[in-house]
């Protein structure tokens, strides 16, 4: 892990709090491009745009599209402070993200390896490399303290 992918993290747990404010549970995801420019933004919204696919990947993996007028993110990093879903990780793979980093893991829906380890399921015709670790800690208290004050 870079520092850039510390601060990179830093600006999608910046995102998951905005996901605490709507009362969405706290995932933020940023898209960067291979000058290291942040093309895509997004954090948990399916409650508030009644829509089960608007996690923070698929909304930052849409915006990353639009910026680029394609919907190939090719040689582009995902950032996300949850690792990614099933539905999350083969968006990932249809756009081509040549590598996925996320900081909490996720054992009950996790597909990068937690639960499940979709990357490395034979229908796959690409993989994007998959890295872990920044900003961990603080992913998941932020999680954990969204999910005490709900019960």
């Amino acid at each position: 892990m870079t520092r850039r992918d510390r601060d990179y993290m830093t600006e999608a747990l910046a995102l998951a709090r905005r996901s605490i404010t709507a009362g969405e549970v706290p995932v933020g995801a940023v898209v960067v491009d291979r000058e290291g420019e942040i093309i895509g933004r997004g954090h948990n919204r399916p409650v508030a745009l009644h829509d089960p696919t608007a996690h923070a990947e698929i909304l930052a993996m849409r915006e990353a599209g639009r910026r680029l007028g394609n919907y190939r993110l090719d040689d582009c990093t995902l950032f996300v402070t949850l690792e990614p879903c099933p539905m999350c990780l083969a968006a990932a793979s249809h756009a081509r993200i040549a590598r996925i980093v996320y900081a909490a893991p996720d054992p009950r829906a996790g597909a990068c390896g937690s639960a499940i380890d979709l990357n490395r399921a034979a229908w796959h015709q690409f993989r994007p490399i998959i890295d872990t670790g920044p900003l961990e800690t603080e992913a998941a208290e932020m999680l954990t303290a969204f999910f005490r004050q709900r019960r």
